[in-house]
């Protein structure tokens, strides 16, 4: 299964952006701020409902995006709005694109850990809007010179926002970034006075994926114990949750670690992050009880998280 067709939302506002000769860059901004809060609270309410307890029991919240650059960050906003304490821990990330996701995670994770004897409970929120900060007119000149930004906005524009809730209990096991020497100029992005840009190299990325993703995830699991290599009792007996990017990663991620048919699914069929990915797989409820997350990002970077499936509630 693969994504055939997207849709992003267009309004006369963002169609009144795409005159090149105008500066656009304020009023992008001024659209993002208004509508980052309310879907960011929109995808966290539903966290907290079905966790069950009291939005003022979170100790931490981290925030996570890509669309917008403000102070105070939305993060301000969405704590407001969900009535957390004042005294909540706030922590914004910005600009990480396609590892926003798993670098969210990696922070909630130290933050669980670090306080695992004050019960902390820490809130991740990652939202976008980029179909704001990224759509270019067709005959935009920056879009003739650099014509890979349309297949970016085609594969991550639109609006998204998703969370999840982790507390001493439930946080990943581990955590390895790791940056690929030589890279930085494969997966790119850019402000300019008329919203962002991006720099990808699809043939290349792939590529990079197939020759460095085992080496990646070996140095992060290894110490765990856990299982890795080819085979059933390899990366096979692990549940995945991966960073959907395109269909020729995945098939790259598939040849590379010789993962059977399915492995892969959720990737495929949820939407372009990979929180969306982790919530189907919650959603499907794997019987592995060990997994792998892994987020790409500029960098060119991978981060590897180790997840537990664990019944216990936080």
């Amino acid at each position: 299964m693969e994504v055939r067709k997207r849709y992003f939302q267009v309004s006369e506002e963002l169609l009144e952006l795409l005159d090149p000769a105008m500066p656009s860059i304020d009023a992008r901004l001024e659209a993002v701020a208004a509508a980052l809060p309310e879907l960011a609270v929109a995808a966290a309410a539903k966290a907290i409902a079905e966790w069950g307890r009291p939005a003022s029991d979170i100790t931490h919240l981290v925030v996570s995006t890509s669309s917008g650059a403000q102070m105070p960050g939305v993060d301000v906003r969405v704590a407001s709005l969900l009535g957390l304490s004042p005294t909540v821990r706030r922590t914004m990330i910005y600009f990480q694109a396609c590892a926003g996701g798993a670098g969210a995670l990696r922070v909630a994770k130290d933050a669980a850990e670090n306080n695992r004897g004050a019960g902390a409970r820490v809130l991740v929120v990652c939202a976008d809007v980029l179909s704001v900060m990224a759509f270019h007119a067709p005959d935009d000149d920056e879009a003739r010179r650099r014509p890979e930004g349309i297949v970016a906005h085609a594969l991550f524009g639109g609006r998204g926002g998703r969370r999840t809730l982790l507390g001493p209990r439930g946080a990943p096991r581990l955590r390895d970034g790791t940056t690929i020497p030589g890279t930085e100029r494969f997966v790119t992005g850019d402000f300019s006075a008329a919203g962002v840009g991006y720099n990808l190299a699809p043939l290349e990325v792939p590529e990079l994926v197939g020759d460095n993703i085992e080496r990646c995830l070996a140095t992060a699991l290894d110490p765990l114990g856990l299982p890795s290599g080819a085979g059933a009792g390899g990366w096979n007996s692990l549940f995945w949750v991966v960073h959907p990017g395109s269909s020729t990663i995945m098939n790259s991620y598939e040849k590379a670690l010789r993962l059977e048919p399915g492995k892969l699914a959720a990737s495929r069929r949820a939407g372009p992050t990979v929180i969306f990915v982790l919530d189907e797989v919650v959603r499907r409820r794997r019987q592995c009880e060990w997994g792998v997350l892994v987020g790409l990002g500029p960098g060119f970077t991978a981060e590897v998280i180790a997840l537990r499936s664990l019944a216990t509630p936080l």
